[in-house]
């Protein structure tokens, strides 16, 4: 009974009828009352986004796989301090569940602001499973990982090829029917997966009990009674001689005319264990959650762009982020919402908040759970009455000589995997650095096929937004929706490029789109907020960012967008607070210290301003708006010569920017060097020639110097341009006093 309850939950998993699998699952906790079988209906809450059920179920309990899946609950409910306590080694057990362990104990660590405790348990991660790539992708986001050659190296290669070839399951590549199907991954087993000396002894049993025999030993080591009959395998005999441990008998076969075969999740035929295409590696993490991020921009009011002379801005990528923003707490609802678990695998996938087809999202974590069957190839097609043992002498000559092609299958394989995450994972180092251009020219490096997917393009129009490049972005993200109309990847950046661009049409357009995909995705909300940010209505934007932020509270860019439509009402309270939530996520997000520089700027808080500035160019040495503006508080600190000297790198880092000619003349007029500050402005008309203030600050020097004419031009042509409100009543109030003397004007 507790072998086909137990089948049926995971062909329930399987087939993706959490609820059916649930029912069944308390059936077989009620009747046969473990540690186990409370594990595997943990599972299934997990599965159907039920994080709080798994958490009763599970605390107090003390195997590994337990104490991860506890832990993994504990997280999504945020509480970090009991899945601390539970995946932290003690002098009776290690971190639970080897890399995925460690990974989920770096998150936990990174989102209470343990900085170095979460990098060491992120390398750790990845010297034990080279292919985690959410480790090295969160060490990029701390700024703190290594050079991708030197991480995806030989060693790691190594020891990949030990993890694939240490149990002996290269035998299996036999069955193979293509280079494509290779040998299944044992990393990372689970408390219930079978190790091989387990295969070994049950094929052992096997061949003691061919003659009619039909009681197994159940992949979760309970006694289970096989469908139809057993039919043994010869690989059984041929491990005596190749010294290769044999393939488990397939527990799910069916009769089939004179063969059996094992069938996969599309009910096709198979005849291997996973493939590389179905699964390269068991995944524990949303490879890409937890990505990503990127979520930085400067608003038209001041921080989504630069100012409205500069009517450009740059930003950062950020992965998504963790810890709870502005003391709301949220309910797994929101924390967690089902992706689509994989067929081939049955892998427990958990979705934070994010698209079911967001591969980074943000906080995902997968666990490969149970997929007992999937380790099965296909039985004999002898009857049970065939004596194996005249086939013994051949099968072992052909389990050797399979080993050999599949140890040279998997050298290959890894070789070619890690030289394309050597490409992947420097390209996103450098943009993670802010070093945009070089993070493109390694992505142009990638194979064609790789680099027309969704997240790689999406990465790409992330590098070009970075460098204002509005244009190319546009053009990388609608190549992104194209190849992944269904992946919400970098959409939150996208919809702030057509803001900056101002078409309306198009992010309109896109923010429905959006929302019909996936209405409880922050990134669809960050669009809708987005539209009617461009439309003024200060408003509705910030309530839909809010409700980005309610379906993910660790969506850093989220909170900083928050606090852009806070300061556009001129609320700077809130607005600081928002900023600093979005801090709290991700130290590195540099927009939230620009927008924090900003605020106080406006508050005349000038020391405040440069330190918040000074955070924000520490982490993108690049932004010729971060410049500008650190100029600009250096110059209110009467710092003239430092703020000269910034103004000049800013402009060197981007001449097509205003911006920084702009302050340069001004600090110039400030210290009076008069024809200086003219010089930089006619400089300056050739890149903003329809920007009013310009014609007002040469207006104000040919006055200054007496050029009553050339000053009444400039103030004229300043209003032709239909500047602001206030501009208006400013260079007015200059043409009224025009012919009045500087000194005098000062003391009126």
């Amino acid at each position: 009974m507790e072998a086909i309850l137990t089948d049926c939950i995971r062909n329930s998993l399987q087939q993706l009828m959490y609820r059916n699998a649930i029912f069944m699952c308390e059936r077989l906790c009620a009747e046969f009352p473990s540690e186990k079988n409370m594990q595997l209906l943990a599972s299934c809450y997990l599965q159907n986004n039920q994080a709080h059920c798994a958490y009763h179920i599970l605390k107090g309990t003390h195997m590994p796989q337990c104490r991860y899946l506890f832990a993994l609950s504990c997280f999504q409910m945020d509480l970090m301090n009991e899945a601390e306590a539970a995946l932290s080694p003690n002098e009776s057990s290690e971190v639970p569940n080897g890399a995925a362990g460690h990974y989920l104990l770096g998150l936990v660590y990174r989102y209470t602001d343990r900085r170095q405790s979460a990098i060491n348990h992120f390398n750790q991660a990845l010297s034990l499973d080279p292919l985690l790539w959410a480790a090295y992708e969160e060490l990029c986001i701390l700024g703190a990982a290594e050079e991708a050659t030197s991480v995806f190296d030989e060693g790691a290669s190594l020891c990949i090829q030990k993890q694939y070839m240490h149990h002996g399951l290269a035998s299996q590549s036999l069955h193979a029917p293509s280079e494509e199907h290779d040998v299944a991954s044992t990393r990372n087993l689970s408390s219930e997966d079978v190790s091989p000396r387990k295969l070994k002894h049950i094929h052992g049993n096997n061949l003691r009990d061919i003659n009619g025999t039909t009681s197994n030993q159940s992949m979760n080591g309970a006694p289970t009674s096989l469908p139809f009959y057993n039919t043994p395998s010869p690989m059984a005999a041929q491990s005596q001689f190749s010294g290769v441990a044999p393939p488990p008998v397939c527990r799910n076969a069916q009769q089939n005319g004179p063969s059996m075969r094992t069938y996969g999740a599309d009910n096709s035929p198979r005849v291997t264990v996973n493939s590389a295409v179905a699964g390269p590696r068991r995944k524990f993490v949303d490879e890409g959650k937890l990505r990503k991020v990127s979520e930085r921009l400067f608003s038209d009011s001041g921080q989504r762009r630069s100012m409205r002379l500069a009517g450009e801005s740059v930003s950062t990528n950020s992965n998504a982020s963790v810890v709870s923003g502005n003391g709301i707490s949220h309910s797994s609802k929101y924390l967690g919402a089902s992706k689509s678990s994989s067929l081939a695998s049955r892998s427990l996938t958990i979705r934070k908040g994010q698209s079911w087809a967001s591969e980074t999202a943000d906080e995902g974590i997968h666990h490969d759970a149970y997929d007992d069957s999937r380790l099965n190839i296909t039985s004999s097609s002898l009857s049970p009455g065939v004596d194996n043992r005249s086939l013994e002498p051949e099968g072992a000559t052909r389990s050797s000589s399979a080993a050999v092609l599949s140890s040279s299958r998997v050298i290959d394989g890894a070789s070619d995997i890690l030289s394309l995450l050597r490409l992947l994972g420097e390209s996103f180092r450098l943009s993670c650095l802010c070093r945009c251009q070089d993070a493109l020219d390694i992505y142009t490096k990638l194979p064609q096929k790789h680099y027309n997917t969704g997240w790689v393009l999406s990465q790409v129009g992330k590098a070009y937004f970075e460098m204002v490049d509005y244009l190319e972005a546009d053009r990388a993200f609608s190549l992104a929706r194209t190849a992944s109309p269904y992946s919400l990847e970098g959409m939150d950046i996208y919809s702030t490029v057509l803001y900056h661009l101002k078409e309306d049409m198009k992010l309109s357009y896109l923010a429905q789109e959006l929302i019909s995909t996936d209405r409880l995705a922050p990134q669809s909300w960050c669009a809708m907020g987005n539209c009617y940010s461009l439309q003024k209505d200060h408003e509705s934007a910030l309530k839909n960012f809010q409700r980005a932020v309610q379906l993910n509270s660790r969506f850093a860019y989220a909170h900083t967008l928050c606090g852009h439509e806070y300061v556009a009402l001129e609320d700077f309270e809130n607005g600081i607070k928002s900023y600093q939530s979005a801090l709290r996520i991700d130290t590195r997000h540099y927009n939230a210290w620009y927008g924090l520089g900003m605020i106080y700027l406006r508050q005349e808080k000038f020391e405040f301003s440069e330190h918040h500035f000074r955070m924000a160019f520490q982490i993108n040495p690049l932004s010729s708006v971060i410049m500008s503006y650190l100029g600009t508080a250096l110059h209110a600190l009467k710092r003239n010569n430092e703020a000269l000297e910034m103004m000049e790198r800013a402009v060197l880092a981007d001449k097509k920017n205003p911006l920084p000619l702009y302050q340069k003349a001004n600090i110039l007029v400030s210290v009076g060097n008069l024809d200086g500050a003219l010089a930089v402005l006619e400089e300056l008309k050739e890149y903003a020639p329809c920007e009013s203030s310009v014609y007002a600050l040469m207006g104000s020097i040919y006055k200054r110097q007496n050029m009553y004419d050339k000053a009444m031009l400039h103030f004229g042509l300043a209003l032709d341009l239909k500047p602001s409100a206030t501009d208006v009543a400013a260079i007015k109030a200059a043409i009224e006093k025009l012919h009045v003397p500087d000194e005098i004007e000062d003391s009126l």
